[in-house]
């Protein structure tokens, strides 16, 4: 016989068995496959019953997968616009008082022309008189009444723009008090009066341009947007033979000042304006003063100036011609409809 006793030859499964299993395990998988993409197709009516709609039937592509709507979500935090035209009028009362800010407020807002988005106050005047509770001011300079700071937080907590006034460097009081370290002197040593009989701080004077800084960044601590200056520069009037400059360039003094002044704010996101001699701007210097256009519009946001309506357009192209980014404001005694661009109404005296 044959072969071994007893056995046979074994040579395992054979191949069709294996080609068998594998065509069923393929079939497994495309079934599945085929089950999950017949998922998306399946529609639900209205009574909850289930059909399938395949694409060739509808002639629509496959429902696009919902995304969620809280990802892929950029969030814009976008700060308040400061108004690029104002229209601002002037809160009356110093010191200022919650009934005076609501009664000037109430005045303002029932006027049609302009429509008013801003609102200017004064908190330090050219008497030395500061009306707000100014820290490290000169002895008798701070004068305000028992709701001042409520009424400070309504204006600037209001829709307005707001601007706050503050006299510079005519400063009786402030002069007096200190006449070796801020007052402008005569070349006796002495205080110097100027014309009205009135003091000054020196601009070429460390600490009295300090002093101002401080008192700039105490009202920017307010929430105030805008801080307007006036009374900027040397004196105009009176013996001006008799000023000991201490030899310095005036004009100088006064870019150093309004330098360093801008230095001291940049971290508060305030707007710095200046208030100008109309004459200033159509001539561009002023050297008693220490005035001149050139330099200083570049480092202001904005320039003031008292005029009228007819002088608008000459003052605002001698304001571009100095520095196209800094805006002109024209301060009115009152609104009329030939007044163009941003103004600010004066108070009424």
């Amino acid at each position: 016989m044959g072969g071994t006793k007893g056995y046979r030859s074994y040579r395992g499964r054979g191949s069709k068995g294996k080609a068998a299993l594998a065509a069923v395990l393929v079939l497994v998988i495309v079934a599945a496959l085929g089950f999950l993409w017949v998922q998306e197709y399946i529609v639900y009516d209205a009574d909850g019953g289930a059909h399938l709609e395949l694409p060739w039937q509808t002639g629509e592509a496959p429902p696009a997968q919902e995304e969620d709507p809280q990802e892929n979500v950029e969030v814009i935090v976008q700060e308040p616009e400061r108004p690029t035209e104002l229209a601002a009028f002037s809160v009356v009362g110093t010191p200022l008082t919650q009934s005076a800010w609501q009664e000037t407020w109430m005045g303002a807002t029932v006027m049609s022309a302009p429509a008013y988005n801003a609102a200017a106050v004064t908190l330090k005047d050219s008497t030395g008189h500061i009306y707000f509770a100014a820290t490290d001011a000169a002895a008798g300079t701070v004068s305000t009444v028992e709701d001042t700071a409520a009424a400070l937080a309504e204006v600037t907590e209001s829709d307005f723009h707001t601007i706050a006034r503050m006299s510079c460097f005519l400063d009786p009081i402030a002069a007096r008090a200190d006449v070796e370290n801020v007052g402008l002197k005569n070349t006796g040593g002495y205080i110097y009066y100027d014309g009205n009989d009135l003091n000054w701080l020196d601009p070429n004077k460390p600490a009295a341009r300090q002093y101002l800084c401080g008192l700039a960044q105490q009202i920017a601590d307010l929430g105030f947007d805008e801080i307007l200056l006036t009374d900027v520069g040397y004196p105009t009037t009176g013996p001006l033979d008799k000023i000991d400059y201490g030899g310095a360039d005036r004009a100088e003094s006064i870019r150093t000042f309004l330098e360093e002044l801008r230095s001291a704010l940049a971290d508060y996101g305030v707007a710095i304006s200046i208030q100008l001699p109309a004459e200033v701007l159509t001539s561009g210097a002023d050297g008693d003063a220490g005035l001149v256009l050139s330099e200083i519009a570049p480092l202001v946001d904005r320039i003031y100036a008292v005029t009228t309506a007819d002088q608008i357009p000459v003052l605002t192209d001698a304001v571009t011609a100095a520095h196209d980014g800094t805006g002109f404001v024209a301060e009115l005694t009152a609104y009329g409809p030939d007044v163009t661009g941003s103004c600010l109404i004066l108070p009424q005296s």
